[in-house]
């Protein structure tokens, strides 16, 4: 007869999130997983397969927790505003209680840049893709109209998104907005 979870699948995939979030996929051992979700490892392979499917479950819980904020920027209509917005609102969820700073999915992309993880690998170009068009309609709304210039202003926007993600870890609340300032100072 098989034994009953004494854990909530959820709970435990909250606790590993944040792990991976502090310190990476790699940098992450089965025992801290162990330690900091408070379930064997047997546990752990049983729910879900290796470290491997808990890190794809960790980054599926937190695109839950930012669900809000991409809703937000989605339904917004003020072009460039909604992205200066966007950045200010990344910068703040990661200060919430249940929030460790900077961005998991930016953490993600940079740690699994130079793997051959298919399956990381297609949600971090579906993340990306997905944020650099919403930066792009964005831009449309404000007027741009020359394709050319869009793209490369979204690839910059995109690649600010990221230093912004790095910056927030270890940068003052007023380096932080003197970033996000200067960055839209001539959009």
């Amino acid at each position: 007869m098989a034994r009953k979870k004494q854990y909530i699948e959820e709970d435990v995939i909250v606790k590993a999130m944040h792990l991976f979030w502090r310190k990476g996929y790699e940098n992450t051992s089965m025992q801290m997983l162990e330690k900091e979700m408070g379930i064997n490892k047997f546990s752990i392979y049983s729910s879900f397969g290796n470290k491997h499917g808990l890190f794809l479950e960790s980054l599926k819980c937190y695109k839950s927790k930012v669900a809000s904020m991409f809703d937000k920027f989605q339904k917004a209509s003020k072009g460039v505003d909604d992205i200066k917005q966007f950045f200010y609102d990344s910068v703040a969820i990661s200060s919430q209680d249940d929030f460790e700073k900077g961005c998991l999915l930016t953490n993600t992309y940079n740690e699994f840049s130079e793997t051959d993880d298919p399956l990381i690998n297609d949600l971090m170009v579906s993340f990306m893709d997905n944020l650099k068009k919403l930066f792009i309609e964005k831009l449309k709304l404000s007027g741009y109209s020359d394709e050319e210039e869009i793209t490369k202003l979204a690839n910059f926007l995109v690649l600010a998104k990221h230093g912004l993600a790095a910056a927030s870890r270890v940068n003052s609340e007023k380096e932080i907005e003197d970033y996000i300032e200067m960055t839209f100072k001539n959009l």
